[in-house]
């Protein structure tokens, strides 16, 4: 199934995104709440009683109405809350061989994390950015997951079964803030804080089943054969591979609900894929010619991200027109 967030004269609802088109939820059954947490909070009953709405619109036994007129919104508009991970090994061993220093060997021991901001979670659209936002303005290329159930201790073996489902992620970033603010130790904050990009729809872990494939060695947990790619502007920047992750989301979620509840509507992301955003591939670039023209998005670009079985997520990026900044209140 593949549901969607979509909002009709300022009301938010929930809907199925079948076959092009966007059937209301809980049009078609009642007893199915019509926003998207609240049918996460219902767990596997409510999933079970949309499955069966699914198959009869499929099958033409439910006479249901389309939407017509919509705005598509992210499919979860207001995740419990967001964490990122740092799965592809490609992407770190990339950017730190960029920056000239050696792998760390403690990517290999454990999945890390960090939170970001729920509530500046967007879906297909524009994207409203900061001036300082476009001191190296950046897209990062991702795979995600919705938490489905409530869990704690979480063994990874068993982790696969709280994922309601996966979607594309672009996880935002401004790399001035970033970096400046990482010199102090405390990861990312302004750096991510502003927009984090998660859509088109909501896709159930059954829809992946024909490209499931065998984790990395020495790992555990559900892996894809997922074609992930970037374009801005048309052009193609990025491509890489869901099954590159060498932390799978089983471990990921592992670690996450170590101690702590993990809950229905947690959003996690895998982190980037390799060559899956500017300061990588810039870093590549200057590596091998110090000449390399670098890039970072502008306002007016158009960044599509697109991953197989989860569609494709569209941003306009745009410039608030104002000349506040923070960078410029540095002592």
């Amino acid at each position: 199934m593949k549901f969607v967030s979509y909002k009709t004269e300022d009301i938010v609802h929930l809907g199925l995104f079948i076959n092009g088109h966007i059937y209301n939820l809980n049009s078609c059954d009642k007893l199915l709440p019509d926003n998207m947490n609240e049918f996460l909070q219902g767990g596997e009953v409510l999933m079970e009683r949309a499955k069966k709405v699914d198959a009869q619109i499929k099958d033409g036994s439910l006479e249901a109405k389309e939407e017509i007129f919509y705005e598509i919104l992210a499919p979860v508009p207001n995740p419990t809350s967001c964490r990122d991970g740092y799965a592809f090994r490609q992407h770190v061993a990339a950017a730190r061989r960029n920056r000239k220093v050696d792998m760390i060997p403690q990517f290999d021991e454990y999945p890390i994390f960090y939170f970001t901001n729920h509530n500046a979670i967007q879906g297909t659209g524009e994207i409203e950015c900061m001036p300082d936002h476009f001191e190296k303005l950046d897209f990062e290329l991702e795979l995600a997951i919705v938490i489905g159930k409530k869990g704690r201790n979480i063994k990874a073996a068993d982790a696969d079964e709280y994922i309601a489902g996966y979607m594309v992620m672009n996880d935002m970033s401004a790399r001035t803030l970033q970096m400046e603010e990482m010199l102090l130790n405390l990861g990312p904050a302004k750096g991510k804080d502003f927009a984090t990009v998660i859509g088109p729809w909501l896709v159930t872990p059954d829809e992946l089943e024909p490209y499931k494939v065998s984790a990395k060695d020495g790992h555990v947990g559900n892996a894809y054969n997922l074609k992930m790619t970037c374009r801005v502007n048309g052009i193609e920047v990025s491509k890489g591979n869901a099954a590159d992750m060498d932390w799978t989301f089983a471990e990921i979620i592992e670690r996450c609900a170590y101690g702590v509840d993990i809950l229905p509507g947690d959003v996690i992301g895998s982190g980037t894929v390799g060559t899956g955003c500017f300061l990588e591939l810039n870093g590549t670039g200057l590596l091998h010619d110090p000449n390399y023209q670098v890039q970072w998005l502008q306002p007016g670009d158009v960044v599509e991200m697109e991953i197989t079985g989860l569609g494709a997520l569209t941003n306009t990026i745009t410039k608030v027109d104002t000349d506040f900044s923070i960078l410029a209140l540095k002592k």
